[in-house]
């Protein structure tokens, strides 16, 4: 596509509407070009058009959908705005599991349209963009943040450029938005990818031999024992969730930080060591010790899933895809009902929430199975939402062997909650203690 390709490929079938929505647009300082059927636009539409296509999704022959279907099949990240006369909740649905960028119903303010394009557009920008540097980088396809939203792609760019520096970083976000699995991705796409990869979960600070599986015991000692912070050597060490490590600990790890060496046990000095480390955190609140200004001289934000909707559709096609491969099953097809409450719900416990009702979808445990039972489409949002959130708390404490306070803290629930779940749902944590 040549560098003065529109900004706007309109596609409407009604002459007085894209005459009049075309000027609009132009108004608003967008370029346009307008077509009349979905084959004249295809034909005007290359693979790396980085522009935006809006639609109406009633056209005669080809309709919005199936022209959608087939730019898709020239990049699946293809930026098209929906517009219909017909604005019911079913068309919403369709073109959200379409992976539509918006949608917008007749009659339609033009302002808030171009400001849906100029977003898109930015999208499209940060996509072509990112999809360059990964070539560039000759990298293998990670993961990662998945996803065609700004938020989504501005990190994946960020993450890819901050991999191939060796500064120390911190990854902020609220829990379950990913924090550990990007700290993994930036290890892999770093030089140091080779090189070991060691998490030291703040859980191990409890450990009364806690200073002997971090740094280890002297070699020349006659019971000696290499470190977590040894055994990283050359890698990527990540010190996950900071604000729960004890402060004497902490003081500790910014010594680490400064100096690169440590001091294993029995030993009388201090000894170098070469790694990177990143720091996770879901707090932003001030750390006396130092150890968050050490690491937050790069600070990368993470999103909640609730800032990044558009996601969804193609976060959830992918953990499904990944435990139809772990567990041996085909998954259901996915109703409208379960549509309409993936894209709607808020998500609290963000990525790892989606991830387990993924899971319990592929297991077929958020669909009510029970002999003579409703048809999923008759039952309530708000019944599936308590079966689903049902499956997710026996899940949590199948994994736990009814532990309550690591199922408090993975779901991030306080404490008089969950018990008045288990109260709500019948569950009898001690059921699940092995």
């Amino acid at each position: 596509m040549s560098r003065d390709a529109p900004d706007v490929i309109l596609v409407e079938d009604d002459q007085s509407l894209r005459t009049g929505a075309a000027q609009a647009l132009e108004l608003e300082g967008l370029s346009v070009a307008s077509f009349a059927d979905a084959p004249s636009a295809l034909q005007g539409i290359a693979k790396d058009y980085p522009g935006v296509v809006v639609s109406d999704v009633r056209l005669p022959g080809m309709d919005g959908i199936e022209m959608f279907d087939r730019l898709r099949e020239r990049d699946r990240t293809m930026q098209v705005i929906f517009t219909t006369a017909h604005g019911d909740v079913d068309m919403a649905v369709q073109a959200m599991k379409s992976g539509a960028a918006d949608f917008f119903t007749k009659p339609y303010s033009i302002a808030r349209l171009a400001h849906a394009i100029r977003r898109a557009q930015e999208v499209r920008t940060l996509e072509i963009e990112n999809r360059k540097l990964r070539s560039e980088l000759e990298v293998r396809e990670q993961p990662g943040m998945i996803g065609r939203s700004p938020a989504a792609l501005r990190l994946a760019t960020i993450a890819h450029e901050v991999a191939q520096t060796d500064t120390d970083l911190l990854l902020q976000g609220d829990p379950g938005t990913g924090k550990s699995h990007l700290a993994r991705q930036i290890h892999d796409l770093s030089p140091r990818s080779d090189r070991p990869f060691v998490v030291i979960d703040p859980g191990i600070f409890a450990n009364e031999e806690a200073n002997l599986l971090l740094y280890g015991r002297d070699p020349s000692a006659a019971l000696s024992r290499s470190g977590m912070i040894e055994r990283a050597a050359g890698g990527t060490l990540v010190l996950e969730g900071i604000e729960h490590i004890p402060r004497r600990a902490r003081a500790r790890l910014v010594s680490l930080i400064d100096s690169r060496s440590f001091l294993a046990l029995g030993a009388d000095r201090p000894r170098k060591v070469d790694l990177r480390i990143i720091g996770t955190s879901a707090s932003g609140d001030p750390d006396p010790t130092g150890l968050r200004d050490r690491l937050g001289g790069i600070t990368l934000a993470l999103p909640p899933l609730i800032e990044r909707k558009e996601d969804i559709p193609e976060l959830f096609r992918h953990f499904v895809g990944e435990y139809e491969e772990s567990l041996g099953r085909t998954a259901a097809t996915v109703s409208e009902i379960e549509w309409t409450h993936l894209i709607s719900h808020d998500w609290p416990g963000n990525l790892r929430e989606l991830r387990m009702f993924a899971q319990n979808f592929v297991l077929g445990l958020t669909r009510l199975a029970t002999p003579g039972a409703a048809h999923p489409d008759d039952v309530s949002l708000r019944s599936m939402i308590e079966n689903f959130e049902k499956a997710i708390l026996e899940d949590a404490l199948a994994r736990t062997g009814g532990k309550v306070p690591e199922v408090q803290r993975n779901l991030s629930i306080p404490r008089k909650t969950l018990y008045d779940k288990f109260r709500k749902y019948g569950i009898k944590p001690g059921a699940f203690r092995s």
